[in-house]
């Protein structure tokens, strides 16, 4: 009887975090996946127009691919200090102003008139966006608890899913008003694109709660229950001096982490750059077919982060997991270099996005699980910087790939090689993280990175 009022409260407190985490999956979390869909929508509808480009500006594979991933440089470049700016003015602010900014730089896309105004143009891109993922994933530190990130992550990456799966064939319509008021259908697609993302920037400023407290939608009582089983801040964490913030940075396991996202993005970037050539080289003939086709690698990663986080519940250790995926990514990699049926490989399509999108969610679950405060807003922009370089080397390799095989396909072979390196470096972030958790570690952390 004694231990009755401390079992009630606890099922009380449970069920107001469960009724919290159910209103902010549904208040919050839609606003989160809908700006980084138009996101990946605006970075990535350049892809559609690589044979127009060759066409209309004489931009050949090579310079092209040069260009699609120079956009990650200006995203590298400014990606930590615009997270701990995220961290300092608040996310609504900053996600707001890298949204009108990234928008009003996409629609201007469409006065690109050669090679260097095109480098230009996606290089201030990625200046103007930089810092939107990390900061995503940092509120996602500040309102979920460690249970639910994965679910909540695998939302997020339901984004970029569907952005390929619609953005592709809505990208592809657009072209088809090539010649209306004098302009390309490339223009026209840029142009129609990127204004939204303005509009929607500034609804942001407006709507986005900063931290749990601040939404009017939830009670106090469910948002310090949200607060206190996230991550959260203190007061003290928010005045962290700059040794908490590079200590992040510095962990053995948060630069292996990189490392495997570096490999898994300069595969998966790679990919849903050039996948609609490799659709035309199966001569499709229209860009609605391209785009249509193309959707394809879009359906497999959506299948991948809404499936793939919920079967890890049946999986009590990460790494074996996280190892499971990246070997059905070789796997599905290598078949596909070895058919050259255009039906088979269109299968082929879905499943290496299945696997190299669905390992996203939980890799970050993974990332976040010793990252918190000021520690989550620079690790997290670390590991997400480090990934964008893959993001700037997989399109530059698979267009090198094509001048020298003359086929965009052989760049699976890129693929295959990168999930071969991830799989190595599984075991070793095993053992980092073993060691960072046990007895009196942190601590020991803690003053070996000053």
């Amino acid at each position: 009887m004694d231990k009755a009022p401390p079992s009630t409260s606890t099922t009380i407190a449970d069920e107001t975090l469960r009724v919290a985490t159910a209103k902010v999956m549904r208040h919050l979390l839609p606003m989160m996946v809908f700006i980084y869909f138009l996101s990946f929508i605006d970075r990535t509808n350049v892809a559609l127009a690589k044979s127009a480009f060759q066409t209309d500006l004489g931009i050949t594979p090579a310079m092209y691919g040069f260009g699609a991933g120079i956009f990650f440089w200006g995203y590298a470049l400014l990606e930590v200090p615009s997270n701990l700016l995220a961290h300092r003015v608040g996310p609504r602010r900053w996600i707001a102003r890298i949204a009108v900014t990234w928008g009003a730089l996409s629609a201007a896309m469409m006065f690109v008139q050669g090679e260097w105004s095109f480098y230009a143009f996606r290089l201030l891109l990625g200046v103007a966006e930089a810092g939107l993922f990390p900061a995503l994933m940092y509120v996602t530190t500040l309102w979920f608890a460690q249970r639910d990130r994965a679910v909540a992550v695998g939302w997020i990456y339901t984004a970029p899913a569907m952005g390929l799966t619609i953005g592709n064939p809505l990208g592809g319509a657009l072209m088809q008003l090539d010649g209306l008021g004098g302009l390309h259908g490339w223009q026209w697609m840029f142009l129609l694109e990127g204004v939204p993302t303005v509009i929607f920037g500034i609804v942001l400023w407006f709507i986005f709660p900063d931290r749990p407290r601040d939404a009017r939608w939830l009670t106090p009582a469910e948002a310090a229950a949200l607060e206190s089983n996230a991550s959260g801040e203190t007061v003290h964490q928010s005045h962290a001096p700059s040794k908490e913030w590079i200590s992040a940075i510095k962990r053995p396991s948060t630069i292996v982490i990189a490392l495997i996202y570096l490999f898994n993005q300069i595969g998966f970037v790679g990919l849903y750059f050039f996948v609609p050539s490799m659709v035309q080289q199966m001569q499709a003939n229209t860009p609605l077919m391209i785009g249509l086709l193309s959707s394809t690698v879009g359906i497999g990663f959506l299948l991948g982060v809404l499936i793939l986080p919920r079967v890890k519940r049946f999986f009590t250790g990460d790494m074996l997991f996280l190892g499971l995926i990246t070997a059905g990514l070789l796997a599905s990699s290598i078949l596909f270099l070895l058919t050259t049926l255009p039906a088979i490989q269109l299968v082929l399509f879905t499943t290496t996005a299945f696997f190299a999108g669905g390992i996203l969610p939980i890799f970050w679950s993974v990332a976040m699980k010793r990252l918190h405060g000021i520690q989550a807003a620079a690790g997290l922009a670390f590991i997400n910087t480090i990934g964008l370089i893959g993001g700037f080397i997989g399109p530059y390799i698979f267009g090198l790939v094509e001048k020298e095989t003359g086929r965009s396909a052989s760049g699976f072979a890129v693929i295959a090689l990168t999930a071969v390196l991830g799989l190595v470096l599984i075991p070793i972030l095993a053992k980092f993280l073993q060691s960072e958790s046990e007895p009196h570690n942190d601590s020991a952390l803690r003053m070996s990175h000053p």
